[in-house]
């Protein structure tokens, strides 16, 4: 089941710390490879040398302890985890991970890391229900988070109720449910590149041309993408949304930044999809002083920027090559003109004139074209749905070139 998967084991203060102890042996029996992380509060419950024998690892618990000279541990257990689970988890460190604190190794860690984190909450019952530790829950579920709920009954406060760690059975369970999960997803092993959002090209220091796109559609598709497997590498213009969980996001601000970040991306991509609203055209020349207002008219003299999609069209191999074909008439006509022009395997055409179907929204509703002549139409819907949509015909379409 484990097939030597490795858990970083985050370990926080509090009487359940004992079940943490059991959990690691556990996990370790199990194949897991296990590395503990803990908390000074957690020290005072259990000693680290107990991990270290039950895990066969060293246990990390000082971000400035750099045992190796070669690397920073707190990043290098970042990038190793393939799952990060904290057990038992305090009111005390959710409150900090939800809102972006990194004051020991537990929670630097945990904002390095795009691995997935599972979080067991154990604390006193009217503590489990304050609304801040439920807010901060709600927040960290949104980011990506899984919670295993904790059990009722006699709590070692003296109190009854909710607030008790899950036994390290149940935990494991959840752990090897994820991995069974994560085997079945159908872009496990794939690195998906997507590009999102505008691009501003520089008039002078306080000026820029740019267009109205969000980054929604996006940032959409770079969330399913990651729930369904993928490594997921995101190119973002300028956008007012959050990182997706899970995702590398690389933020650009031009069309020549772009480019050259998805240059040096595409080989080792997969799949690519071209959801960027790219400026098509930048300034000539870039004023290294505010223009003045005068009283005459201004002209700007404007070049066409490189062709990011038909450039990936010329030098695709084994990519499955996706753009987007934002139009306001004769949407079919140009939708396949692209498909054709730019060597796409499939094209995803929106007419942008149409009501909840623009920029900027939160809905979109799209017609599909694919190269092999497949062709199909969504309702006015989510662009987390229309992502799903588009996900789903990448997987018909993969499918359909490995069966030739």
């Amino acid at each position: 089941m484990a097939n030597k998967k490795n858990v970083l084991l985050c370990v926080t203060g509090g009487i359940a710390v004992f079940k943490a102890a059991s959990l690691t042996s556990q996990l370790s029996q199990r194949g897991y490879n296990v590395k503990v992380m803990m908390t000074e509060s957690a020290m005072k419950f259990v000693t680290p040398l107990t991990f270290q024998t039950l895990s066969r690892n060293p246990v990390y618990n000082d971000t400035f302890d750099e045992k190796d000279p070669s690397g920073v541990a707190h990043i290098d257990l970042a990038d190793w985890a393939d799952i990060v689970l904290i057990a038992p988890a305090t009111a005390n460190m959710i409150g900090k991970i939800a809102n972006g604190l990194a004051d020991d190794m537990i929670s630097t860690t945990l904002l390095a890391t795009t691995a997935p984190v599972m979080v067991a909450p154990a604390m006193n019952v009217h503590m489990f229900e304050h609304p801040s530790v439920k807010a901060n829950m709600e927040r960290l579920a949104i980011y990506g988070y899984r919670f295993i709920e904790p059990g009722e009954g006699l709590l070692a406060c003296g109190y009854v109720g909710k607030g008790r760690l899950a036994e390290p059975e149940e935990i494991i369970r959840a752990v090897n449910q994820y991995f069974i999960e994560k085997s079945k997803q159908p872009l496990t092993g794939q690195h998906i590149l997507i590009t999102a959002g505008p691009t501003r090209e520089k008039v002078d220091p306080v000026r820029f041309f740019t267009n109205r796109s969000s980054g929604k559609m996006g940032y959409a598709l770079a969330e399913v993408a990651q729930s369904l497997g993928a490594r997921v590498t995101l190119i973002s213009g300028p956008t007012a949304l959050p990182d997706p969980f899970g995702v590398e996001v690389v933020r650009i601000t031009s069309a020549k930044e772009m480019f050259h970040v998805v240059m040096k991306q595409y080989e080792s991509s997969d799949v690519v999809i071209k959801s960027a609203a790219v400026a098509d055209y930048q300034p000539k020349e870039v004023f290294t002083q505010k223009l003045k207002k005068k009283d005459t008219t201004l002209s700007i003299e404007m070049e066409r920027t490189q062709d990011i999609l038909q450039e990936l069209g010329k030098q695709k191999q084994h990519q499955v090559l996706v753009g987007f074909a934002a139009e306001t008439n004769d949407v079919e006509k140009y939708a396949k003109e692209k498909l054709e022009r730019k060597n796409l395997d499939i094209v995803v055409a929106n007419n942008v004139s149409e009501q909840g179907s623009g920029f900027d929204g939160d809905t979109n509703k799209v017609v599909i074209y694919g190269k092999d002549g497949h062709r199909i139409e969504s309702e006015l819907v989510s662009k987390k749905e229309i992502a799903k949509l588009v996900f789903a015909e990448i997987t018909r379409y993969t499918k359909g070139k490995t069966e030739k």
